[in-house]
């Protein structure tokens, strides 16, 4: 098999160091159904529930998010997402490029590796990106963060935007996609606020600060912020100055 080429961007454990990469307490707590249990894996990982799960625009913010990167770039998506973003990621970087997926989920990193088993630009590994040194500086053209954030509580959120902003090499972008606090008149906020408390309860805490404000790094970025959808949804992108 030939080497990848981004095999110096992460700290890739071995079979048994993978083993001891622990699922945070947050997870277990709050999202044990979604993204631990089998069970329900096979049923979440379907095009149809993801697009209904973001009232029909799961297609839309994906190909959003995938035109940010160019053919033959190296690039970093911070956890596995339901349906077909990854492919979507590893056919855009093509066959010169190389993509990473990380997640801290055993089952979703199986997962992962089961819809990318035909590109061998892609590699999922397992690691827990609010730790210190999960991947290497300036390693990355790009780096996607794809409704993770508002899964995640205040305190984690500050790490892991850090150590994705020093993942990004001079020149190189990040682009979030998640969710954002939507405009008063919008006929779904009702539904949305019973959402987040009831299977989201990270999710509005997400809303109190921008994104960047997360890490001193944001300092050294460009920063481009939309939103669709009545507000809903958001889209940032900063592209590392130098």
């Amino acid at each position: 098999m030939e080497p990848n080429p981004a095999d110096a961007a992460l700290h890739v454990p071995g079979p048994l160091a993978a083993r001891d990469v622990a699922i945070p307490a947050y997870l277990r707590h709050a999202y044990t159904w979604a993204y631990l249990d089998p069970r329900t894996l096979r049923w979440l990982d379907r095009p149809g529930v993801v697009s209904a799960i973001l009232w029909g625009n799961a297609n839309r913010l994906m190909r959003d998010a995938v035109a940010e990167f160019a053919p033959g770039q190296r690039v970093l998506q911070a956890a596995c997402v339901y349906g077909g973003f990854s492919v979507l990621l590893a056919q855009r970087v093509g066959a010169l490029g190389a993509l990473d997926v990380v997640d801290v989920a055993a089952l979703q990193v199986a997962n992962a590796r089961r819809k990318l088993a035909g590109f061998r630009q892609a590699r999922v590994w397992q690691a827990d990106l609010s730790m210190s040194g999960c991947v290497v500086a300036d390693a990355y053209d790009g780096v996607c963060c794809f409704f993770l954030l508002h899964e995640v509580p205040e305190a984690e959120r500050y790490p892991i935007v850090d150590n994705l902003l020093a993942a990004v090499r001079p020149g190189g972008r990040i682009v979030f996609v998640d969710y954002h606090r939507p405009h008063g008149w919008h006929p779904l906020r009702p539904v949305m606020s019973l959402v987040f408390r009831r299977f989201e309860p990270y999710a509005e805490s997400l809303f109190g600060a921008a994104i960047e404000s997360r890490s001193a790094r944001s300092a050294g970025f460009e920063w481009t912020k939309t939103t669709c959808f009545g507000g809903l949804y958001q889209k940032l992108v900063g592209t590392r100055r130098g």
